[in-house]
């Protein structure tokens, strides 16, 4: 062979197996840096600080997901995916009604979830600081006369938005009858006016810690994330335990939701049948419901649930069906 033609041949064997490596190195450069996957999470104002402590754990283990969330009232939160046709990968309500309620479809409406899992819960309480009025005062035992007193204010969150709202005015009612106190809930309510009313209760934990409000209507799990006072209140009133089903369902408040009979409060979550990003959904839903997602829940004031309840989990993705049980009253 002539030496010319055969130093071509290598040449141009060599340039080959240069682009063919340039090529697959560039292929390997494109996937390390491709974008990662966002998960977008709208779930209730209280369940803020475990879900983005959980969101940091979850991220240092799956690089190439990115949680991102919004937090506010359970109902609003669901309404932004059925009325405003907002796109989430998850929503987690604080009252687990709330999703088959909005988000099972039914009369004409589409459908945006078909299950739901109860996975932690709570009671509803008043915190306040020591700047309180009648902080020193107040105690398990008189606290409906002391909140009644002119002069104090309360804060609590909308009715009509969240479900701290609502389950506010459900415990009242149940403590009128506990303690015998018929006017007990117009008499507390009269110092907790419009004024005092946000979408979502933890919007007021500022105004708690400037002194512009002296008690707020809040769940237990927030007064011991942010080392307030809290009254102890009986489970008999609190919505906490299961025990009292058949009791608190005879406290009914009424909404522009409708008529709302009280339940012991069950934090849920579910996938929406439109989810853009089920498969990294189901990655961040299975820490939630995971030994990881529990110990954060615990570390924040959550009862936690384990396994959690499922209602349909015939319809759940399938690799969250382990890690759940059949739905009864926890």
């Amino acid at each position: 062979m002539d030496l010319r033609v055969r130093a071509l041949g290598l040449m141009a064997g060599a340039t080959a197996a240069m682009v063919a490596i340039a090529v697959a190195g560039a292929g390997t450069a494109s996937a390390a840096t491709r974008d990662p996957v966002t998960v977008t999470v709208y779930a209730a104002g209280t369940l803020a600080r475990p879900f983005t402590e959980m969101a940091r754990e979850f991220e240092k283990s799956h690089p190439d997901i990115v949680i991102q969330s919004q937090f506010g009232g359970s109902v609003k939160m669901v309404k932004q995916v059925t009325v405003l046709k907002q796109q989430a990968d998850i929503v987690a309500v604080a009252d687990y009604t709330v999703i088959p309620k909005f988000m099972f479809g039914g009369s004409g409406t589409p459908a945006y979830a078909d299950w739901y899992a109860g996975f932690v819960g709570n009671a509803i309480t008043f915190i306040y600081t020591p700047r309180s009025a009648f902080a020193k005062e107040i105690t398990a035992d008189n606290w409906y006369d002391i909140l009644a007193r002119p002069g104090v204010e309360i804060g609590r969150s909308n009715p009509d938005t969240d479900p701290s709202g609502y389950q506010t005015l459900q415990m009242l009612q149940l403590a009128a009858t506990h303690y015998h106190r018929p006017g007990l809930a117009a008499a507390v309510l009269k110092n907790a006016p419009e004024t005092n009313i946000r979408d979502t209760e933890t919007d007021l934990i500022s105004a708690l810690q400037l002194g512009q409000i002296d008690y707020l209507a809040i769940y237990r799990s927030d007064a011991l994330q942010h080392h307030f006072e809290y009254l102890k209140l009986p489970a008999a009133i609190d919505l906490s335990d299961p025990k009292y089903s058949a009791d608190y369902s005879k406290s009914v408040v009424h909404t522009r939701n409708g008529s709302l009979s009280a339940k012991p409060i069950v934090y849920a979550l579910t996938i929406p049948l439109n989810a853009p990003h089920k498969a990294a959904a189901i990655e961040f839903a299975k820490f939630i419901l995971g030994p990881e997602g529990q110990r954060i829940s615990a570390q924040n004031g959550f009862k936690t649930l384990s396994p959690a309840y499922v209602v349909h989990g015939d319809r759940m993705p399938a690799p969250l069906q382990g890690m759940t049980q059949p739905w009864r009253t926890p």
